[in-house]
């Protein structure tokens, strides 16, 4: 005989697992299209191909060549020769609406 205590153990066990292997499949889906991304090298073709892109936007590409930082470059703490440089990143603030009924922006 199964205890409703158990079987609210096991219902919630089946949730939870359904759950986390649902993120999981989505993010594994992310990260192979992150590992297929095409390569495109930092030159004077670049410009002409983000502008002829659909919304002149590349969603995901690995940009090979050399950048030089604004100020300094950043250094791994693990790995001593590894250096990066951070991307200027832009907001976008989207127009507030009022909802009146949820009384709210």
């Amino acid at each position: 005989p199964i205890t409703p205590g158990e079987l609210l153990c096991l219902g919630s066990s089946l949730a939870f697992s359904s759950l986390f292997y649902y993120i999981y499949r989505k993010k594994a889906r992310v990260v192979s299209r992150i590992q297929e991304a095409p390569k495109l090298q930092v030159d004077d073709d670049l410009p002409a191909l983000v502008s002829a892109a659909e919304g002149r936007c590349l969603p995901y590409v690995v940009l090979e060549g050399i950048v030089l930082p604004a100020q300094a470059a950043l250094t791994s703490h693990y790995h001593e020769r590894l250096q990066g440089v951070i991307q200027k990143l832009m907001l976008k603030e989207h127009r507030l609406i009022w909802n009146s009924l949820a009384r709210c922006w």
